[in-house]
């Protein structure tokens, strides 16, 4: 498998769009103007400046639209590609009831319109969309009135999905979080996942504690005769997490170095493959050669490209070379696409300019390509 091509992934785009793209990389891979941008938003959303004019070209880069409408659109323009989507709702911070309700409602949307669109095969929220944060760290009662009305939430969107027959993702959050986020997602895997995938959870495979979880979820498929989801990602909290048990005084949760988050990932697809027949594979992964250990697994196994239990997926705007060359030939491959109103949606393209940023020399290579077509 050959990722060099990147005209491959550039075809879908018109030339302001491929233009903008080179614009959108030259800034991100120069880490001090990330910096001056991020304080900039600071100081506009603190000082209600109205930042769409600044920020639009970015947005259009990394997300799909203002609203669902929009993404469809794109996702119409993917489809001819045999890229799916899938449309996050990326709004972040809101912690009350409306806010709840608002996104239950946004991703039961997304649900109606992947029971009936082929381009659409996943839904996906984040748990702290649907609860105040607080009330999942570790020391909370697992029956505190607020984890109890959480439930009844998350029992909202996944009896629907059940009914329409869509698999939703579940985004993994931080370390202090996700104890009581795996405690809850399992009752619902064990209720909901009996002939198929319907919840799927995330692993960030850059804990050095995840590869055991996965062992303990694939012997309880097994046990108790359902079906595992597994979205695989690295992580995206490392600095956040090295920092928070620090000051809490307790053991760094993250490997200490790539190779080892590495390792851990390869590792777990793996196993995951090995036990194909209880888990269905979602792998979220830019590393190249993850992609291809995963192909060549796959081949091993003599499991078709199109296995339905097998994903590869990338964010919108991000490694299209290696999107468009999967779905090229024939494998199960989409794109994360975010969307929602820009001043909502900030806090996903700072993190998205600072991940672009730290990883500048993957980012210029893609660059030179881009400008010499």
């Amino acid at each position: 498998m050959d990722f060099t091509n990147i005209e491959i992934g550039d075809a879908y785009r018109t030339e302001s769009e491929k233009r903008r793209a080179i614009w959108v990389f030259r800034i991100v891979t120069k880490p001090f103007l990330v910096r001056i941008g991020k304080i900039f938003l600071k100081i506009a959303l603190f000082l209600r400046i109205p930042i769409k004019p600044f920020t639009n070209f970015m947005f259009k880069h990394f997300c799909g639209g203002e609203n669902l409408h929009e993404v469809l659109s794109l996702s119409e323009r993917l489809g001819k590609y045999n890229v799916k989507t899938i449309p996050d709702y990326s709004i972040e911070g809101a912690a009350d009831e409306k806010s709840f309700k608002n996104l239950i409602r946004e991703v039961k949307r997304v649900i109606d319109l992947a029971a009936d669109n082929k381009n659409i095969p996943f839904a996906v929220f984040k748990p702290t969309g649907l609860i105040s944060a607080e009330f999942l760290e570790q020391e909370t009662p697992a029956n505190h009135p607020s984890v109890d009305k959480y439930k009844k939430r998350l029992d909202e969107v996944f009896s629907y999905a059940k009914i329409k027959g869509v698999r939703v993702l579940v985004d993994a959050e931080d370390y202090k979080y996700q104890t009581r986020i795996d405690e809850v997602l399992l009752d619902f895997m064990h209720k909901y996942n009996k002939d198929k995938s319907i919840v799927f959870t995330t692993l960030q495979m850059y804990r050095h504690d995840r590869l055991d979880y996965l062992r303990f979820l694939i012997d309880f498929a097994k046990r108790e005769q359902i079906k595992i989801g597994v979205k695989f990602v690295r992580g995206a909290y490392m600095e956040k997490e090295r920092e928070r048990a620090k000051q809490g005084n307790y053991p760094d949760p993250i490997y200490p170095t790539k190779q080892d988050t590495d390792e851990a990932f390869d590792n777990a697809i793996a196993l995951s493959i090995e036990n194909v027949e209880h888990i269905e594979i979602f792998n979220g992964t830019h590393n190249e050669e993850s992609v291809k250990k995963m192909i060549s697994l796959m081949k091993t196994r003599q499991l078709s490209n199109d296995d339905e239990r097998l994903w590869f997926s990338q964010l919108y705007g991000m490694r299209d070379n290696i999107t468009f060359k999967l779905a090229s030939e024939q494998y199960n491959v989409a794109k994360y696409v975010p969307y929602g109103p820009i001043k909502e949606v900030m806090p996903y393209l700072v993190r998205r300019a600072e991940e672009n940023s730290s990883m500048s020399s993957q980012v210029g290579e893609e660059l030179t390509k881009m400008r010499s077509m």
